[in-house]
C-alpha cells in the first residue's frame, strides 16, 4: 500500500479497535453527513441524500403499487390534541419539543413539534370519514420529525430525522391487520432485496410495542458489532384512536362503527443499518441496487493523448445500462481509487493507454477488491452481471454473519455467556412476564427484539425465571 493510500485509510478508525468511532469516521469521510449547529442535528450531504432518495423511491413505488397516496400534514400539533390519546402521549412525552412563543407573544396553548402524526390523522379522519364508502383511507406522508433525544448519533438517533409514516383507516379488523402485515413485508423486501441484508420478522412484546398500538410488528437487523437495529415497524391500532377521536362510519346496515387503524414507518435510521452491516475498514460499501453511482470510471495516465476521450466515450456507452460516472479531474488515480472505495461505489472501471491498446478495461469490485480484465466487446454484458454478483455476495455475507452471531440459551448463565462470547441475537424461551423481560435488561443490557412469526421450542422453561415458557424470543443488545 502506497504512503498516500495508507494515510487515507488511517482517517478511519479500525472497527475492531473502536466501533463507535469507526462509524463516526465513515459517515464523515464518505461525505454522508456533517453536524448541524444545534446539538444532535445533522446536515445530510448530497451523497448521503442520494442514497436516501433511492431508498425512498423504492419504498414510494411499492406504496403506490399497493394503493397508497401521499399527503402532507402540519409540523405543529396543539397540546390539547396530543392529550386525546393518553397512552400515546405518555410514550412520547420525554422526547417532545414544545413551541411556547410565536414572535414576541407567549402562546395561549403550547404547540408540539411533530414527533409522529397519529393524532393529526385521527383528527382529520374524524372530520372526513362518514360512510363505509369513505374507506379505506390509505395515506402515506414523507416528512421530518423531531424527538429530543439525550444521546445522539448521525442517522441512528438525531433530534430531527426524515422518514415516511403511513396512516390508514379500515372498516374491519381483518382489513387493518392485513395492511399491517403487508407493510412489514414491504420493509423486509427493501432490506433484503435492495439493501442486501437479512432481517428477522416478528412481533414486539407488550413492553416494547409502539405507544397506543394494540400490537407492533418489526423487522430487526444485525450490525457488524453484534448489536441489533430496529429497521422498520408496522403497528395495528385497533379502534383505540377511533374511540379517542370519535371516528365512526355508517356501515352497509346503517349502523355506526368505529374504524380500525394502522401506522407504519421507516426512517433515515436505515442508513445507519446500511453503514454498519456492509461497511469495512476502508469505508462505506453500498449495494449496487441502491447505489447512486454503480460504476465509477477512473482514467489512468489521462494526460496521455486519447485516454480521457476514450473514457468519456465509455461513459456515454454505458450510461443507459447502469448508473455510471467518470472522474476526469486532475487528481492522481491513487487518490481517486481511495475516494471511491471510501464512498463504497460497487465497481471501479480503470482505463489506461495499455487497456485502450488491448481493447479492454479493468473492473475492480468494492466488496472483495478483486480485479477482472474484461474485453470492451463483453463489457455491456459483464458489468450488469458483476453488479448482481456484488449484490448477492453482500447479502450472503450479511446472512452468514447473522447465522454465526445467533446463539441459543436455556438459562441466564448461558445467556450471559453467549452475549460475551458471541455478540448478536440470542434465541431463548420466555414466560411472557414483563418482570422477566426487565430483569434480563437490567442484568445484561439486552432487550427483547421480537417474538418471531416462525417459532422454535429451544427449551421448555423461561430463560430468566425457569417457569413454563410461552414463546421463543430473539434478544440482543441494540441501538
Amino acid at each position: 500500500m502506497g504512503k498516500n493510500n495508507k494515510q487515507f485509510v488511517e482517517k478511519i478508525t479500525s472497527m475492531e479497535d473502536d466501533f463507535a468511532q469507526w462509524y463516526t469516521d465513515v459517515v464523515k469521510q464518505a461525505e454522508l453527513v456533517d453536524y448541524g449547529d444545534v446539538r444532535g442535528t445533522m446536515i445530510i450531504k448530497p451523497y448521503g441524500f442520494a442514497i436516501w432518495e433511492n431508498i425512498r423511491d423504492e419504498l414510494d413505488r411499492r406504496f403506490k403499487e399497493t394503493g397508497h397516496s401521499n399527503v402532507y400534514f402540519p409540523l405543529f400539533i396543539p397540546e390539547s390534541m396530543l392529550q386525546k390519546e393518553k397512552d400515546h402521549i405518555e410514550g412520547f412525552a420525554p422526547e417532545v419539543a414544545w413551541v411556547t412563543r410565536g414572535g414576541e407573544e407567549e402562546l395561549e396553548e403550547r404547540i408540539c413539534v411533530r414527533p409522529t402524526s397519529e393524532v393529526l390523522f385521527g383528527e382529520y379522519y374524524a372530520k372526513n370519514i362518514h360512510s363505509y364508502r369513505d374507506l379505506p383511507k390509505l395515506y402515506n406522508q414523507w416528512s421530518n420529525v423531531v424527538r429530543w433525544e439525550k444521546t445522539t448519533r448521525p442517522f441512528l438517533r438525531s433530534l430531527e430525522f426524515l422518514w415516511q409514516e403511513g396512516h390508514t383507516a379500515h372498516a374491519t379488523q381483518a382489513d387493518a391487520e392485513k395492511e399491517t402485515a403487508q407493510m412489514l413485508d414491504i420493509y423486509a423486501e427493501i432490506c433484503e432485496h435492495y439493501l442486501a441484508f437479512p432481517v428477522l420478522r416478528g412481533k414486539k412484546t407488550e413492553k416494547e410495542k409502539f405507544a397506543g398500538a394494540e400490537y407492533t410488528l418489526t423487522i430487526e437487523s444485525l450490525m457488524h458489532d453484534g448489536k441489533a437495529l430496529q429497521s422498520g415497524t408496522s403497528h395495528y391500532f385497533g379502534t383505540g384512536f377511533a374511540e379517542a377521536f370519535d371516528i365512526r362510519y355508517l356501515d352497509k346496515n346503517g349502523e355506526q362503527q368505529p374504524i380500525h387503524q394502522t401506522s407504519w414507518g421507516m426512517s433515515t435510521r436505515i442508513m445507519g443499518a446500511l453503514i454498519m452491516v456492509h461497511g469495512d475498514n476502508r469505508g462505506l460499501v453500498v449495494p449496487p441496487r441502491i447505489a447512486p453511482t454503480q460504476a465509477m470510471i477512473v482514467p489512468v495516465a489521462q494526460h496521455k493523448e486519447g485516454v480521457l476521450d476514450k473514457a468519456y466515450d465509455l461513459r456515454d456507452q454505458l450510461q443507459n445500462l447502469v448508473r455510471v460516472d467518470i472522474d476526469g479531474s486532475d487528481k492522481k488515480p491513487g487518490w481517486k481509487f481511495n475516494e471511491y472505495e471510501m464512498q463504497g461505489i460497487p465497481v471501479r472501471i480503470e482505463m489506461g493507454p495499455k487497456d485502450i491498446e488491448n481493447e479492454q478495461v479493468v473492473l475492480v469490485r468494492r466488496d472483495t477488491g478483486e480485479k477482472e480484465f474484461v474485453p470492451l466487446s463483453d463489457l455491456e454484458k459483464r458489468l450488469p452481471a458483476l453488479l448482481e454478483e456484488v449484490q448477492q455476495n453482500l447479502y450472503n455475507r450479511a446472512q452468514a454473519h447473522l447465522d454465526e452471531a445467533t446463539s441459543t440459551a436455556a438459562n441466564m448463565d448461558e445467556f450471559k455467556q453467549a452475549l460475551d462470547e458471541n455478540p448478536g441475537f440470542i434465541k431463548a424461551m420466555w414466560c411472557g412476564d414483563t418482570e422477566c423481560e426487565e430483569q434480563i435488561k437490567d442484568e445484561t443490557s439486552a432487550t427483547s427484539r421480537c417474538i418471531p412469526f416462525e417459532q422454535e421450542q429451544v427449551s421448555d422453561s423461561c430463560v430468566c425465571c425457569g417457569k413454563e415458557a410461552k414463546e421463543m424470543v430473539y434478544w440482543a443488545r441494540a441501538y
